[in-house]
């Protein structure tokens, strides 16, 4: 087979078969290769006309199609199966050739593959990609990270299929090993806070407001046209808008209430805890998702546990506006505690990560792009070392107009017995983060008590304890 494919994909299922297409819409020469074959045979007769492709049934075909340095876009699913591809496709391979998963892989896991590539002389690209199928065939949002050399190989295949704002591609260099997958994984998470904040506002609209569905749909495509525009709430109102054709009602009626998830969530929570970050909102909206899969136990426990008496009415306008209010105050939180956890991974892990960067390439293509990500880019092109988004100008004055209704709406959700779990803990957070000095005093005292584990005093330095058991009598102990 002659060697005339530009770049190769291997994982033909929707994500793959349409990062291809996408590739060779822009006159780029594809080689598609998939384990089972009939499943190449099947996107070239869908696909075959699109543009320039080598279909490759074996392996061996699919290297031999391929320029060199070759340039591999691994598209299958995270963890064991990316690892069985690499193990594959190594001993085919020559010093210099390039790997790139474009997966949602566990960014460890790709700091772990780029050491092991390097070791069999490949350079490897931890490439995160988001905005689903869609974004994918139509320009997607792209984060890769690893061996820098190895991206300028395939820097211009990348911006050329990105998504496009205002004459820039959302795509860049992120940073090396495993950081190109990190920043997917945070994306991911705040898209977890974001999803939950809008269901929490259904929610209140509907049960506490009194809205039916369709008129909460109008209330939705209303607010994209202000500083709530954004992906997410352009499809809540399309979402809500939609008629069951079995029923005649709206579908989401008929959707089972269990969100179901596959992972970064969790692992940018996780990671969040060992960073030492406190990730309230999108950790809030893994552990909502969790207690959805409970719904046998819910039910069981809703002819159990007993809710508040339902108040007198509220008026709807103002509550509405509320809602609003309420709702882009968290989500600037949710963003803030995201942008916060990757200035924090990139101090630990040595990434020296351009946040407005990642601002500007969110801003197309991937879920959470949204109206005020070019404030984020501003405000990193500013103060590029910037600690916490609430502490900008645009931001600390957008949550002081919005924190009146915030509080309004947590409250009556609370009077009402609707859970608000991201609402309120974002709420928490931001009058946590604004306060000189909090109740952890109390918290270490407790500690040195029962386990001796000392303190730090206000107005002297060094380490202390006070023996409570015995004299009472404080000491230094760090002498």
């Amino acid at each position: 087979m002659t060697a005339t494919s530009r770049i190769g994909v291997t994982g033909l299922a929707v994500m793959g078969a349409n990062l291809a297409r996408n590739i060779a819409r822009h006159g780029v020469p594809v080689a598609v290769h998939n384990r089972t074959a009939e499943r190449t045979r099947k996107f070239m007769r869908e696909y075959g006309g699109e543009g320039e492709f080598t279909a490759a049934e074996t392996v061996e075909e699919f290297v031999e199609a391929l320029e060199r340095p070759r340039r591999i876009i691994i598209m299958v699913k995270a963890g064991g199966p990316v690892d069985a591809v690499i193990d594959e496709l190594a001993p085919l391979l020559e010093e210099g050739d390039i790997l790139i998963d474009g997966g949602n892989s566990h960014f460890n896991d790709t700091r772990r593959r780029v050491e092991r590539c390097e070791r069999d002389g490949l350079r490897f690209i931890g490439t995160g990609v988001s905005g689903g199928e869609e974004g994918a065939l139509l320009g997607p949002s792209i984060m890769p990270g690893g061996d820098r050399e190895a991206y300028a190989e395939v820097e211009e295949i990348f911006t050329s299929i990105a998504a496009n704002v205002d004459g820039t591609p959302c795509c860049t260099y992120v940073g090396p090993d495993g950081a190109g997958h990190y920043v997917k994984m945070v994306h991911n998470g705040i898209e977890y806070a974001d999803i939950q904040l809008i269901a929490e506002a259904y929610d209140l609209l509907r049960h506490v407001a009194g809205l039916d569905v369709p008129a909460i749909a109008r209330t939705f495509e209303e607010w994209n046209s202000g500083d709530l525009e954004s992906f997410l709430v352009e499809i809540t109102a399309k979402v809500l808008a939609k008629t069951d054709e079995r029923t005649g009602g709206p579908l989401v009626d008929v959707i089972v209430d269990e969100a179901e998830q596959k992972g970064t969530g969790r692992w940018t929570a996780q990671d969040a805890l060992e960073l030492g970050v406190p990730l309230t909102g999108i950790t809030e909206a893994v552990y909502a998702r969790t207690l959805s899969s409970l719904r046998e136990e819910r039910g069981r426990a809703s002819g159990v546990l007993r809710g508040p008496v339902p108040s007198e009415e509220k008026d709807r306008k103002e509550l509405v506006d509320d809602i609003r209010q309420a709702l882009y105050a968290s989500k600037v939180v949710a963003y803030a505690q995201g942008f916060a956890q990757m200035h924090a991974a990139s101090r630990t892990h040595g990434w020296d990560l351009d946040l407005g960067a990642m601002a500007t390439i969110w801003r197309g293509g991937c879920i959470i792009r949204a109206r005020f990500l070019d404030r984020i880019r501003d405000a990193y092109a500013e103060r590029p070392d910037l600690e916490n988004l609430l502490t900008v100008p645009y931001f600390t004055e957008a949550t002081a107009k919005a924190q009146d209704a915030w509080r309004r709406v947590v409250m009556t959700a609370t009077e009402q017995g609707v859970p608000i779990p991201a609402f309120s803990s974002s709420l928490s957070y931001y009058d946590g983060y604004r306060r000189e000095r909090g109740p952890a005093a109390l918290i270490q005292g407790l500690r040195d008590f029962f386990g001796a584990h000392t303190y730090h005093r206000t107005d002297a330095e060094g380490a202390f304890h006070t023996r409570w058991a015995q004299d009472g009598t404080e000491v230094r102990t760090d002498t």
